[in-house]
């Protein structure tokens, strides 16, 4: 392995979601700095997609759905043991709606996926002693919007659960990352038809007066994993969201 970071090295890593969005530019950025990577998500024409984006030979796919025990146990009995997880799994489908007409059954796969996903993976990574699990949380923790209770709610729980098994799992380091607006595929499913001028007047509500991209969240999950005093701790890459 390289020397990669200070007392670490560049390892082996795990990117469940690596097919597309964040966890893909995760994926890229990791292989640029010489790590190892397995991408995991459930559509193997997504996954088979992004295997020849990064490059044939350069990383490997696993297809699974992490909301299901037995998958989650087959990914690390097929991977074995690796250095590092970094999870941005989340089924957004029936998310949002007012909670007096929520649709529970339609938006549990949110849950299932973001949080309870997360907690399979923490049971069954098969990790090095000093090794790190990384879950991506999201600004709506600390500002939710009307009629976005179960994003809210889940991704402080995810936050609480990276708290609580970064002391369970001690000395393995169990982080979250917070993004704010993120210029993913997710705003393609809004039924805007200003899609632009909606972006744009998001953006300069911002100190940071633009929008994140996936490469920034990408930047900041490759120095955790390179930061070995961190764990316990929720990094925010929202462009000062919380502030405005």
């Amino acid at each position: 392995m390289t020397q990669n970071g200070i007392g670490q090295q560049a390892g082996r890593a795990v990117v469940v979601g690596g097919g597309s969005g964040m966890g893909f530019a995760i994926a890229d950025a990791l292989l640029a700095d010489g790590y190892e990577v397995v991408i995991v998500g459930r559509s193997a024409e997504r996954l088979a997609d992004a295997v020849r984006e990064l490059g044939e030979g350069k990383v490997s796919a696993v297809q699974a759905d992490v909301s299901d025990e037995e998958q989650v146990s087959r990914i690390f009995e097929t991977v074995g043991t690796v250095d590092h997880v970094i999870s941005t799994a989340a089924d957004v489908a029936g998310t949002y709606g007012p909670i007096a007409t929520f649709d529970f059954e339609h938006g549990r796969g949110f849950i299932e996926t973001k949080l309870i996903g997360s907690m399979l993976l923490a049971k069954h990574a098969r990790l090095t002693g000093n090794g790190s699990l990384t879950f991506v949380s999201g600004i709506a923790a600390y500002r939710p919007a009307a009629g976005g209770a179960m994003v809210a709610s889940v991704n402080a729980a995810l936050e609480g659960l990276a708290r609580a098994l970064a002391v369970e799992l001690a000395p393995i380091r169990v982080n979250a990352v917070s993004p704010g607006w993120v210029t993913t595929g997710i705003w393609d499913r809004m039924p805007w038809d200003d899609k632009e001028q909606r972006l744009q007047a998001m953006a300069e509500k911002l100190p940071a007066r633009r929008l994140g991209t996936p490469e920034d969240i990408a930047v900041v999950v490759v120095s955790l994993l390179k930061s070995a005093f961190v764990t316990g701790t929720v990094l925010h890459v929202d462009g000062g969201h919380r502030l405005a």
